[in-house]
């Protein structure tokens, strides 16, 4: 790896620690006695995404739906009427139903969820790909593995300067700005702060939308059938939250028209709606659910959904997309379903997270 001892930092100009450690080194080329150990020198790369529970039991569901249903970015719900709703209705109502959600989807053999397992991946490869010019973490949101305990890692092995990013293409404060919330809450602990660059949304990117329409078009001509109507299903948020100035829903609704444009398809065969809501209040519409129903009682048989906001295949995309739509669909008349996987680790999906994160280190490598 490319960690930077004293004498090669000073062989390249970098400055040590202290005006003290820096008179030192310069004359003697090692640090002054007393002073304690100092990794520093090297630069550090951190995906981060959403999370997901340690198991499908009760308890982990539990321990992972309050942590995600607690956080004020998520739910902006006064807390006098969220408090007890949370802890009294749905922590006590919730775990179950949503346990067997997650067990429908669970990789058996690693015993956790697809999104950790796929976001394990792409941190992975992503080192592969970058050789040891930097050192590549990743960190969930809720859940494990912690952002407080990778950055500490990253800072262990060398790392003064990180680059976060956060894997949502389009930016949302329940999603892009939690993440980054809690790294600064981490970096607000520390005596001596990394250096931080958060890599920004990349919704409208021409290589992101370029790698989406390319494996839409595989995974279209891998089907024995011809899709009349393709949804791109975006993960929803409260109407209120677009009200308040969150640009999530503009950024969706282009990279939408973006994709469909690159493919050559009209309006009318390839839609934007949203996914996932919940409660009572109105969300972005129009709705995946209730456009998937609709789609078939109005006589269409064949169809494809593709969730392009999302960088890994998880819950939302699984069981949600490609088990209760394909549901709703079949049931009310629909003949042909077709979930198409999104980039994950991935050809695609490596190409994107590339070249965003080359993008953004520039000037701390070469």
């Amino acid at each position: 790896m490319n960690e930077v001892t004293p004498n090669a930092a000073l062989a390249r100009g970098a400055t040590p620690v202290g005006e003290a450690g820096a008179a030192s080194l310069g004359q003697a080329g090692a640090l002054p006695t007393g002073h304690p150990a100092v990794r520093w020198g090297r630069v550090g790369v951190l995906l981060m995404n959403l999370g997901t529970p340690e198991g499908t039991s009760y308890w982990p569901m539990r321990r992972y739906l309050k942590e995600f249903l607690s956080d004020r970015r998520v739910i902006e719900v006064p807390r006098a009427i969220w408090w007890p709703l949370l802890n009294l209705v749905i922590l006590t109502k919730r775990p179950g139903p949503k346990g067997r959600d997650y067990a429908s989807v669970w990789n058996n053999e690693r015993d956790e969820g697809p999104l950790k397992t796929i976001t394990r991946g792409q941190a992975e490869k992503l080192q592969a790909a970058m050789g040891d010019r930097v050192v590549v973490d990743w960190a969930m949101r809720y859940g494990k593995p912690e952002v407080d305990q990778r950055i500490q890692a990253l800072l262990d092995q060398g790392c003064d300067r990180i680059l976060l990013v956060p894997l949502y293409p389009q930016y949302a404060a329940a999603t892009s700005a939690t993440a980054c919330d809690q790294a600064f809450r981490a970096l607000m602990k520390m005596r001596w702060q990394p250096t931080v660059r958060v890599s920004p949304p990349y919704h409208d990117d021409p290589v992101y939308i370029e790698a989406v329409a390319s494996a839409i078009r595989r995974d279209l001509a891998a089907l024995d059938f011809e899709p009349e109507v393709i949804l791109t299903s975006f993960h929803g948020v409260p109407k209120s939250y677009l009200m308040k100035g969150d640009p999530y829903h503009c950024q969706c609704v282009k990279t939408g028209r973006l994709i469909r444009e690159a493919l050559g398809y009209s309006p009318e065969r390839m839609r934007t709606t949203f996914q996932s809501r919940f409660g009572n209040e109105e969300w972005l519409k129009p709705y995946t659910d209730e456009t998937v129903k609709e789609l078939a009682a109005q006589g269409v048989k064949r169809l494809a959904i593709v969730a392009p906001g999302f960088t890994a295949d998880c819950l939302e995309t699984l069981e949600e997309l490609d088990g209760e739509n394909r549901h709703y669909f079949e049931d009310g008349g629909g003949t042909h379903f077709a979930y198409l996987p999104c980039l994950n680790d991935g050809p695609e999906g490596m190409r994107v997270i590339e070249h965003v994160v080359a993008r953004e280190l520039k000037g701390w490598i070469d």
